[in-house]
């Protein structure tokens, strides 16, 4: 059974930090790519971060560029997304995703809240 189960998230105030964590499990999480989406209320889902299987490669959306941080740690099955100066424009549910697409695959967790205000 696959399962992407998103923890770390809650209230924090402006300019604090908060690390999610995302925990894969019923696949080989070494093969894919894994991203972290977030959702604003009304809004739609937007990418935040992606990295690739192995960790070589890294992207982020401009406006969380310099801020966040994603890694993953295979040996845990287990993607990271570490935030800092949050904002109140950060608030949102965060999704990790993982992607195969040489089979096209895509896996979801069931999201986050991460809360930002004062």
């Amino acid at each position: 059974q696959v399962q992407l189960v998103e923890s770390g998230g809650g209230l924090v105030q402006p300019g604090g930090s908060l690390r999610l964590s995302c925990v894969a499990s019923g696949f080989t999480f070494g093969l894919f790519a894994m991203s972290w989406l977030r959702q604003a209320p009304g809004e739609e889902r937007e990418l935040v971060a992606s990295i690739t299987a192995r960790g070589t490669s890294t992207d982020y959306a401009d406006s969380m560029l310099g801020r966040f941080t994603i890694s993953r740690d295979n040996g845990k099955n287990t993607v990271y997304l570490q935030m800092n100066s949050l904002k109140p424009e950060d608030t949102g549910v965060y999704f990790c995703k993982a992607d195969l697409a040489s089979e096209s695959l895509t896996y979801w967790g069931q999201g986050t809240q991460v809360t930002v205000s004062s």
